[in-house]
């Protein structure tokens, strides 16, 4: 079969969705559907409809695009079945029932942004940063019942240098991401593909590392921590949704503040985690355990993201302040 007869099916909601569906359109493989979440309520009202960026796209290239509800409604997956799909690809969406992936011929595959077993979840990226991992990199696999757990098809790994935050890992898998998604499309096509359980990719000494979704309690950093761990929890959740804490004056007033970038200093001192130290200029340094973290990029509620300097402009911040 050519590329142009095999008839694809192309899951995806966000941003990261978009560079392999562009791939796959440019590469003339014939995306006879996009499945995407339904238009989300945005604006102070909820009264403006929001279309997610792989729904965008695909009207953009004029893809016929459906926006179930609920996948498992009857009337959708008549409307899927009649797609006649030989293939369907899931990019960043949602899990799918056994009667959506079990579907085509040739089966469903998933593309995941991690070395599968590793960080199965929701939020692979943003863990693999936050544990200060040196590498990662991407899946593709088979589905089956168990989320994130089918027979892996091909993998790429991607070192994770130490200045990196989540946004610049995202990027690197988005874009390889796009060019496992066309081989491994091709390597079925030609029957290449060895399927590999994941069982056989755990060594017994192996910890499996989850990656569940992210809320806002999991975003607030725990100073108790040391250098390194702070560091990394920071540049895992920078730029979205960022690394919080709050800042408590003398006064007993706190306020919520966000922190997108930082630098490690470690250091002997007998501060007490929390402290601040400053020159109410340039410097604004929190202790820890085994030194300092020197936050560079922040933003006070209410305000605008902006560099270390500007907010000692407009904050009065004093030794005397904290975080917590």
């Amino acid at each position: 079969m050519e590329k142009k007869d095999l008839r694809i099916v192309y899951m995806g909601t966000p941003d990261f969705a978009v560079e392999s569906l562009r791939r796959l359109v440019e590469g003339g493989y014939n995306v006879v559907g996009v499945i995407t979440m339904p238009d989300k309520p945005v604006g102070r009202h909820a009264s403006v409809l929001q279309p997610s960026p792989v729904k965008e796209y695909a009207v953009s290239q004029g893809l016929r695009v459906l926006q179930p509800e609920k996948l498992k409604a009857e009337a959708f997956v008549e409307e899927l079945r009649a797609l006649e799909a030989d293939l369907q690809i899931v990019v960043a969406f949602r899990m799918l029932p056994e009667v959506v992936w079990s579907m085509p011929r040739l089966g469903t595959f998933n593309l995941h942004a991690s070395l599968l077993p590793q960080y199965r979840g929701a939020a692979p990226i943003n863990w693999a940063v936050i544990n200060g991992d040196t590498e990662t990199g991407i899946t593709t696999f088979f589905l089956k019942h168990e989320i994130d757990t089918g027979e892996i098809i091909q993998q790429v790994r991607v070192p994770i240098a130490d200045t990196d935050n989540v946004e610049i890992v995202h990027d690197k898998l988005m874009r390889l991401g796009g060019d496992l998604v066309l081989e491994t499309v091709d390597a079925i096509l030609d029957g290449s593909v060895k399927p590999i359980p994941q069982e056989e990719l755990v060594c017994g000494e192996d910890v499996l590392r989850p990656a569940p979704k992210i809320f806002k309690d999991t975003c607030r950093i725990d100073w108790s921590k040391g250098v390194k761990p702070v560091y990394d929890f920071v540049r895992g959740l920078s730029p979205y949704p960022a690394a919080w804490t709050e800042l408590c004056a003398p006064d007993g007033v706190r306020q919520t503040l966000k922190i997108y970038e930082t630098e490690k200093v470690f250091a002997s001192h007998a501060m007490k985690t929390g402290e601040i130290r400053t020159d109410g200029k340039t410097c604004f340094q929190v202790a820890v355990e085994d030194g300092f973290i020197n936050v560079l990029t922040l933003q006070l509620a209410g305000k605008k993201r902006m560099g270390v300097a500007d907010f000692l402009r407009g904050y009065r911040l004093w030794e005397h302040h904290r975080v917590e």
